[in-house]
């Protein structure tokens, strides 16, 4: 989250929040929206999947996404792959509803903000 504090006669903004959670946009530009904390829900949405912060694949994501012109929301990425090894694999609805979960959380962490979904838009898929 940026905010700005005024000053006086000068006012100044500073970034607040977790770091790994804010968008990769947000070094660049410091420009605030919705739809950075859409990315922020996405984390903490692999992060429940994956059962640890999802660094790691969100820098494939960001590398794969300035190095391809691919528009696959999960770049090739088995669901397999992301889940919480340290617990048993799902099976039949609850796996149809963590494939639902997942495809979310990769539309969340889209590297272009306007694709990404809005938060009303996120809460009517869960």
């Amino acid at each position: 989250m940026l905010y700005y504090i005024y000053l006086g006669s000068r006012s100044t903004s500073r970034l607040c929040g977790t770091f790994a959670y804010a968008t990769p946009e947000l070094a660049y530009t410091m420009e605030v929206n919705e739809r950075c904390d859409v990315y922020s829900f996405g984390v903490l949405m692999m992060e429940v999947i994956m059962g640890k912060h999802p660094g790691d694949l969100i820098s494939s994501l960001s590398s794969s996404s300035s190095s391809s012109t691919s528009t696959s929301t999960a770049h090739g990425i088995l669901l397999k792959d992301v889940l919480d090894q340290r617990l048993p694999a799902p099976e039949n609805q609850v796996a149809e509803q963590v494939v639902v979960v997942a495809k979310l959380a990769f539309a969340c962490l889209h590297a272009n903000p306007p694709s990404r979904p809005t938060m009303t838009q996120v809460a009517m898929k869960l």
